[in-house]
């Protein structure tokens, strides 16, 4: 089995959780073949956001096929 890992960055303007998993389900949406996800950082956009910004950086790994 071959893995490729991709980097994303979920956001929400209401918890950390949830900008986890708007990565989440980007990736699940777009990828097929997920294994995994490992949540790296998590920051908060305040200087352009209008409000609190939640960020988080995920790595999405997935099997490729053939």
């Amino acid at each position: 089995m071959v893995f490729k890992k991709i980097k994303l960055i979920g956001t929400s303007t209401e918890s950390f959780e949830d900008a986890v998993d708007d990565a989440i389900e980007r990736a699940e949406a777009t990828l097929e073949n997920i294994q995994w996800v490992e949540v790296e950082e998590l920051g908060v956009e305040i200087a352009t956001a209008e409000d609190r910004e939640y960020q988080a950086e995920a790595v999405v790994a997935f099997e490729l096929e053939g």
